[in-house]
Formats: C-alpha cells, sequence, structure tokens
C-alpha cells in the first residue's frame, strides 16, 4: 500500500509539474496574458475605420471630452426626483483583474442618470449587420434597475441636443439587461415606422431562451453583444454564448406588419342569436315515485350490537394517580379535577358507552329531481364578427432598414450602486466585435478562471487540451516505480561478519576457526576442526591465516553463548 502511495503522488507530481511548466507557453501562444501583475494591461486597439464607436474608458480625458452628462429632466415623475443627477465616474473595478483597465461607473443609486456621446459617423441600416457589444459588471448585484444601452436615432447630432437626453428621446434600439424583484429580462426593442402613415412603434423581442439569474448577482463582468443583420435575422450572445435568436419578422410583439385582415368594429350579434348547443328538456316531468325528501343515509336495520359491549363504562375516567398541586387555591383557581385519561375496561371489550346503530346509504335517495338536457334545435354556433379589409395594412419584408444611428447613451434608473460599464463598441462586422472582446472581455475571464480554479483543477484541464501529457505521466511513473523497486529489491553486499555481531548469533560451522577455547582459557567442551573451504570461497580472514573463534561463559555462570573473535595463527 505505501508503494502504491508513493506512486500516485509521483504520478501527480509528474502531472502538475508539467502543467505549470507549460501554461505559461501556452498563454503566450494564444496572445493572452494572464498575470496581470508582470505583464500589464494593454489598452485595446482597433482600425477606427472598421467601427462606429470603439470606447474602452481608459481615458479619463478624452472621454469627458466625449461624453455628455444629460441636464435634463425625466417626464412624467414627481419634480423632486426628476432630475437626471445620478454621477458617472471614470474609475478601476472594485475587483481589479488587469492593470490600468478603467471604466465607467454609475457610482449612485436611487437617480436617474443618464449620459451620451456621438458615433464617429452615423450608422445607416442598409446592406451591412450592424453590431453592438459592451461589458456591464454589476459590482454589488442588483435588486431593481437597468444596464441597457440606447442607440439614439438620426436627429440627435450636436452636444447641445445631448444634454437634453431623456426617456422620451428617440432611440432605434434599446439593447441589454434589466431587472426588478424576481423578473429579469434582457431587452432587444427597436422602434418600427409604420410605411403607411408614419407612425412609431415598439417591438418587443421574445425572451431569452436561457435563465440569466447569475448575471445579477455573481458580481462579474458579462458581455452582451446584440447582432441585426439585413436578412432580417438577429442573434444576442451574453459571455459569447447564444441567448437569443430570430427573426425581425417573426419574433417581435407586436408583429411588424399588421393582419390583412380585421373584425368588423361596426358588426353586432343579432339579439336572436342564441349560442346555447343543449337546453333543458320542456317535455320533461319529475316521476311520481321519485321522493326528493328521503334522507341520503339510514340507520342500518341489520346491525346487532356487539357482545360484551360496556354501556355502563364512560370511555374516558379521571386519572386515579393524578394529585392535587400543592399550590393550587380552590378559591382562586376553582373546584380542583383530576385529569381524563382512557378508560382501561374499554381497552378489553368492543366499546363503551350507549351503543347506537351505524348509517348506511339509503337505497331509496335520489335528491333533488332535475330535468335532462337535449340538443338546442335553435342553435347557430358561436357569433363571430365578420372579418373585412384592415385599412391600416401594410406589408414590410425589410424592418432591418431602421432609422440611421448617431448616437449612443445610457438612461437608467438603478436601485444599485457601482454598476461598472466597460468597451463598447459598434461596428457592422462580427469579426471586429470578437476582436475586440478578445482583447478585453477574454482577458478578464482568463484571470476569473485562474484564480478560482485550484492546483488539481488547472492540471487536469491542461491534461485535457494537451494528451501528451498523459504519455509523459505514464512515463515518469513507470521511472518510478523502477527505481521504487530498483532500492527495495535489488542485491545488496551483506557483511556476515557485521550479521553475527549485530544478532550475536551462534556459529556453528566457521571454515577459518581451527577450534574453540573459552575466553578464560577453561572451556566447557571440545572444538572440533574441520577442514579450511575453497579460497574462492574464502574471504579476506583466508588471506592472512585461519581465525580461531573463542568460546566465553557470561559472567553470570554460563550460558553457552558463544563470542567470534578473529586471530592471526
Amino acid at each position: 500500500m505505501a508503494l502504491y502511495r508513493v506512486i500516485l503522488k509521483s504520478a501527480f507530481i509528474v502531472l502538475v509539474v508539467t502543467t505549470c511548466a507549460n501554461a505559461e507557453a501556452e498563454n503566450a501562444d494564444d496572445g493572452i496574458t494572464v498575470e496581470v501583475e508582470e505583464d500589464g494591461y494593454q489598452t485595446p486597439e482597433i482600425d477606427p475605420k472598421k467601427v462606429y464607436l470603439a470606447e474602452h474608458f481608459d481615458n479619463e480625458a478624452a472621454f469627458k471630452k466625449r461624453w455628455v452628462k444629460s441636464e435634463a429632466k425625466k417626464q412624467g415623475v414627481d419634480e423632486t426626483i426628476a432630475k437626471y443627477d445620478g454621477q458617472w465616474e471614470i474609475q478601476a473595478p472594485s475587483r481589479r483583474l488587469l492593470k490600468d483597465d478603467l471604466g465607467l461607473v454609475l457610482t449612485t443609486e436611487a437617480k436617474h442618470a443618464a449620459i451620451a456621446t456621438l458615433l464617429d459617423r452615423p450608422f445607416e441600416f442598409k446592406d451591412k449587420p450592424f453590431v453592438v457589444q459592451y461589458e456591464v459588471t454589476m459590482q454589488e448585484g442588483q435588486n431593481c434597475g437597468g444596464a441597457y444601452i440606447k442607440l439614439l436615432s438620426k436627429g440627435v447630432n450636436t452636444k447641445n441636443d445631448l444634454k437634453q437626453f431623456h426617456d422620451q428621446t428617440p432611440y432605434t434600439i434599446m439593447f441589454g439587461p434589466d431587472k426588478c424583484g424576481n423578473d429579469n429580462k434582457l431587452h432587444f426593442i427597436f422602434r418600427h415606422k409604420n410605411p403607411k402613415n408614419g407612425t412609431i412603434e415598439e417591438k418587443h423581442a421574445k425572451k431569452p431562451t436561457q435563465r440569466l439569474d447569475d448575471i445579477y448577482k455573481d458580481k462579474e463582468p458579462h458581455l452582451y453583444t446584440l447582432v441585426v443583420r439585413p436578412d432580417n435575422t438577429f442573434t444576442i450572445y451574453v459571455d459569447g454564448k447564444e441567448a437569443n435568436a430570430g427573426s425581425l419578422l417573426e419574433d417581435f410583439t407586436p408583429p411588424v406588419n399588421p393582419p390583412e385582415e380585421i373584425d368588423d368594429p361596426d358588426d353586432k350579434k343579432p339579439e336572436d342569436w342564441d349560442e346555447r348547443e343543449k337546453i333543458v328538456d320542456p317535455t320533461a316531468t319529475k316521476p311520481e315515485d321519485w321522493d326528493e325528501e328521503a334522507p341520503a343515509q339510514i340507520v342500518d336495520p341489520n346491525a346487532v350490537k356487539p357482545e360484551g359491549w360496556l354501556d355502563d363504562e364512560p370511555e374516558m375516567i379521571p386519572d386515579p394517580e393524578a394529585v392535587k398541586p400543592s399550590d393550587w387555591e380552590d378559591e382562586m383557581d376553582g373546584e380542583w379535577e383530576a385529569p381524563l385519561v382512557d378508560n382501561p375496561r374499554c381497552a378489553a371489550a368492543p366499546g363503551c358507552g350507549p351503543w347506537a346503530p351505524p348509517l348506511v346509504p339509503n337505497p331509496a335517495y335520489k335528491g333533488v329531481w332535475r330535468a335532462p338536457l337535449v340538443p338546442n334545435p335553435q342553435y347557430r354556433g358561436r357569433w363571430a364578427p365578420r372579418r373585412v379589409p384592415n385599412p391600416h395594412y401594410f406589408r414590410d419584408d425589410a424592418p432591418y432598414k431602421m432609422t440611421a444611428v448617431t448616437a449612443v447613451g445610457f438612461e437608467l434608473w438603478s436601485m444599485s450602486p457601482q454598476l461598472l460599464f466597460d468597451n463598447l463598441i459598434i461596428t457592422d462586422d462580427e469579426a471586429v466585435a470578437a476582436e475586440w472582446a478578445k482583447q478585453t472581455y477574454a482577458l478578464k475571464r482568463e484571470r476569473i478562471t485562474s484564480q478560482s480554479e485550484s492546483v488539481v483543477e488547472r492540471a487536469l484541464k491542461f491534461a485535457g487540451e494537451n494528451p501528451w501529457v498523459y504519455a509523459a505521466l505514464i512515463v515518469g511513473s513507470f521511472l518510478v516505480v523502477g527505481v521504487t523497486a530498483y532500492m527495495c529489491c535489488g542485491p545488496r553486499t551483506q557483511d556476515a561478519d557485521a550479521e553475527i555481531k549485530k544478532t550475536d548469533a551462534v556459529v556453528e560451522d566457521d571454515p577459518h576457526a581451527e577450534g574453540e577455547k573459552d575466553a578464560e582459557g577453561e572451556g566447557d567442551g571440545e572444538v572440533e576442526e574441520e577442514e579450511p573451504e575453497p579460497k574462492e570461497k574464502a574471504g579476506k580472514a583466508d588471506l592472512e591465516g585461519p581465525v580461531e573463534e573463542e568460546v566465553a561463559e557470561s559472567a553470570g555462570g554460563g550460558d553457552g553463548h558463544r563470542k567470534r573473535k578473529p586471530r592471526k595463527e
């Protein structure tokens, strides 16, 4: 068992050492820096021609020049809370994952807050996909409030306009997480313009296919990506995994295109329209022998009192062992009575007390008589208003062609402070957004993973991704087993004299001794001489001459033990 444990420990050491030796090299090959303290964080870079906005929030001076805080008031709320006075600041995350990485933080709670910036150039919904992506870290969790983003419609094109950014400012798309109580959502709302009359109506995407409870309480960064394509399809990703997808034409409420026909609002149901499928039979009469007064149950006429029934014995009697409490006062507490207990005499009898026969169902009982139902000869079915052409009908087969986006902003209310936003990008290329995430969000996830995984988990993960580790583990294990086996079972040179001296053993046939004598010259027996063994079996003592063995009697009276003493002849 000890050898088995040695093998397991050695194999584990081989695996861990191999993993640690190669982890740093692997990260270098992937272009991912895990150890932030040593390697540092590089502000992400992207070709400005490929994006409409790329904001990393790492430069506070540039942020103050570009972003505009709202000075407006929210409409339809009490004057005391209408002002957008929530505070926005550029800060490092409370849990620092990447050195020098900063984010936009909504530091206040229970206040309206709004901030916006213009895009580098307007986004026109023509023949390229629209991609918006950003990170949210709810550093103190979220009880009630939103963390969504608004893509503002064309027309908001000056800084003065952005100072008036509020809840009624026209937007083209609203996207992102929102929660209050147990109700959480991942919004994707787009405002659709009716091509027939020019009215605007909000279209809400269906609910996500996966549960998103953890994003509101794990206090970790999460990446939200929305892709809207010219073929009228959309996909929503959370942390790079699909959370929702569908069609702009089919998966929104209310639908983009209204129905071709509607119920005629002027059509009324006729007064003589009979929707009753069955009616009470008007010709039915109650049978003469139908007794509605008969009880549902009667006394069983066949019941007989069981033999041995104790009519005079009560079921409960005062406890004969009960004693009146010493502090009981009749004047204050009333007359004392012993508590009742089961009558022991009833335990051996069929029953006690007055006997009464049981009740049984009454065979003559029929209940209240009701006339049966019969088909209604006047039945005309369910009435429905007639269908007429919808005067507001239109057909829009390209809802993707939304109002152009010229600015982006956060307009929020949150009951939890310290909402952090980071690495916002708007582009028309999904690969560009993926590259941006690789330079930002992927580094954070790698860092979180490395902090949370134990040495064993990291070793097993690395081994799973690199099968050659198992080969090294097997070879190392065999080497350990071989060395251990050699050390335990291999040949060893033994010193016969040392072994004899160690055990005080009696040697009867020593080829190097001519005889044995008593240590004091007084032997207690004769010693026979033996022929010496051949030279090839002799040791060093044979080269020097024969060796005598003296047998000494112990001081305790001679117990026959012998001590070997080499000497030259």
